[in-house]
């Protein structure tokens, strides 16, 4: 990871620039002087105003070193997806060459840079890809769009990331045999979701309807914000059906990433029924990545009916699915939540969390004080039971002397008094401890 130097040394320039603004003064003095005085103070002047000039060049200077740097941050961070140090290098070296205007607006963009900021969170997380596109989801601007379109498809500095088979082509089998796409229109609620990266927002509302032959899909989602807020996206898209399947609809030619999505429709019922569903498996491709993709089931009702459930389980087995694991959208949408209520919001979930945090600390505690108390406990019981072996070992070495040696221990053995007695007026006794 490249680092500039010290932001402190930034700061110190435009420090000195402030200094130079609020102590210039006029070219002229109030005061008469004498005529090598007024030559003296002309060849000041004209060194003050040298030195301020150097002083601007220098400023400027650093400035644009100060550019080229954070342009460098951005191309090290702004990489969906990640790639290894030597294609990370190939890359930054393209999109200096090729995209050097789109990444000096990058800079120059609270919202982008906004996005490299979050993009740095994401490194080497296991879900490090989904995390990127959360951040693009919060910061999506048209300066950021214009980087992307320049740095993945126009230049093609960023590798594609290719299809790992995780959303693979269902069999034909498992797709309805008939489909008419006129049964799509009118508003549609997202209730399921598989994939929590693209499928599982909050108020999410489709209107579609028919342009000659061709399904016409409104899409609106709400995007939350950290601080318990949301902003609204939105998109049109476009759909063809395939004309040799029924329940497979095409969203291609797309400009934005030249993105192409496939639908693919496993069950569905149009009744005008308050239970009515479609349920739709979906792959993609854009030049980023190759082979996203989700499934999302559409309803009348802003919650998924109960009703249903049995037959969308049949039909996300048919591609390897299990819809136990789907996650439910909220669709009440609700009007935003005010600032001061969003504020003690994060507050009470900083408390709970700090508590949360302390909790486990303790319990870590505990657990450390619990193990020191089981080891001095086996040392104390080791030691136990070294003193009895030893006890043991000086009964058995008194068992296994001979009358003899008996007598003449017994002859040896003398009270300490007698000992004090008998040398005390000789030599000092000391005690032992």
């Amino acid at each position: 990871m490249m680092k500039i130097r010290s932001k402190h040394g930034y700061c110190k320039y435009f420090q000195l620039l402030r200094s130079y603004r609020s102590h210039s003064t006029p070219l002229s003095h109030s005061k008469e002087k004498s005529p090598i005085c007024s030559i003296d103070a002309s060849f000041e002047e004209i060194e003050r105003v040298d030195h301020e000039r150097g002083v601007t060049l220098i400023l400027q200077r650093q400035w644009k070193q100060f550019i080229q740097l954070a342009i460098v941050l951005v191309c090290t961070f702004v990489i969906i997806p990640r790639v290894d140090a030597v294609d990370a290098l190939k890359v930054c070296t393209c999109l200096l060459k090729e995209c050097r205007i789109e990444l000096a607006k990058c800079v120059a963009n609270p919202s982008c840079a906004a996005n490299v900021a979050c993009l740095q969170t994401c490194n080497n997380r296991p879900d490090e890809t989904e995390c990127q596109i959360k951040c693009g989801d919060l910061f999506e601007n048209s300066v950021v769009d214009q980087f992307n379109e320049c740095a993945v498809s126009r230049k093609k500095c960023v590798p594609r990331k290719s299809d790992v088979g995780e959303f693979p082509v269902p069999d034909p089998s498992a797709l309805v045999k008939s489909f008419n796409m006129k049964d799509f229109s009118g508003k549609w609620f997202i209730t399921s979701g598989l994939n929590p990266t693209f499928d599982a927002f909050d108020c999410q509302l489709h209107e579609f309807h028919m342009e000659s032959d061709k399904l016409v899909g409104n899409l609106a989602w709400r995007i939350a914000t950290p601080d318990g807020g949301f902003f609204t996206r939105s998109a049109v898209q476009t759909f063809v059906q395939d004309p040799n399947l029924p329940g497979v609809l095409y969203n291609h030619d797309n400009e934005f990433l030249h993105y192409q999505d496939d639908w693919y429709i496993l069950s569905s019922q149009i009744e005008n029924k308050p239970d009515d569903y479609i349920f739709v498996y979906y792959r993609g491709r854009n030049d980023a990545w190759d082979g996203y993709g989700g499934a999302v089931v559409y309803t009348r009702s802003s919650m998924l009916p109960e009703s249903i459930v049995p037959q969308l389980q049949k039909a996300a087995q048919s591609v390897g699915r299990d819809f136990d694991t789907f996650i439910r959208t909220d669709n009440t949408c609700g009007p935003e939540p005010p600032l001061v209520e969003r504020l003690e919001k994060k507050a009470e979930e900083g408390e709970k969390l700090l508590i949360k945090e302390a909790e486990e600390i303790e319990e870590e505690v505990e657990k450390e004080v619990v193990k020191v108390r089981d080891t001095e406990m086996s040392l104390f019981q080791r030691l136990a039971e070294g003193l009895k072996e030893l006890q043991q070992d000086e009964q058995n070495f008194i068992r296994e002397l001979t009358k003899e040696e008996k007598e003449i221990l017994n002859e040896l053995q003398m009270e300490a008094t007698e000992v004090e007695k008998l040398f005390g007026s000789a030599l000092p006794i000391r005690k032992l401890r």
